[in-house]
């Protein structure tokens, strides 16, 4: 019975090559080049939080990147790129394609976060809606419980 047991494991590990936090999925390794780049002015999101035509269109813009010039060298350009399309979101939440392309103005993050009020995210501590980990502590690794949440003062 063990032995049929880590069969089963390993096998789900191969055909399940994502994690799941607060429905969405997270590839278990990010890719270090999108952890690097990205991660080093923002929060490396979830590529799976965004439907891949929005990716393309950030990676295409890179030179005004939300008011900032976030250009790579083509080779790191094209391979995070390619990642991003690979894990982007699929499932029916994610499926539209938010307004400029940004996860914060999507229905499901607005639903999330209905009861936050907008000048909470203003505050000093979060800055904005897109500083996921000023309240989800774990966001960084995908896990957006709503039991860990702590809104800073």
């Amino acid at each position: 019975m063990k032995r049929r047991c880590n069969a089963l494991l390993a096998v789900l590990a191969l055909i399940v090559p994502m994690a799941w936090a607060d429905g969405v999925p997270v590839p278990r390794q990010a890719l270090p080049s999108y952890a690097q780049e990205c991660g080093s002015c923002h929060m490396a999101f979830a590529p799976a939080m965004l439907p891949a035509p929005s990716w393309q269109r950030i990676m295409n813009g890179l030179g005004r990147h939300y008011g900032t010039d976030a250009s790579l060298d083509p080779g790191s350009a094209q391979k995070i790129g390619a990642w991003l399309q690979a894990n982007a979101g699929t499932y029916k939440r994610v499926r539209e394609e938010p307004p400029q392309d940004r996860m914060t103005q999507s229905n499901w993050f607005l639903r999330k976060h209905r009861e936050v009020a907008p000048d909470v995210f203003r505050r000093a501590s979060i800055k904005s809606a897109a500083n996921c980990t000023a309240c989800h502590g774990g966001a960084d690794q995908g896990n957006f419980s709503e039991h860990a949440v702590r809104i800073p003062k």
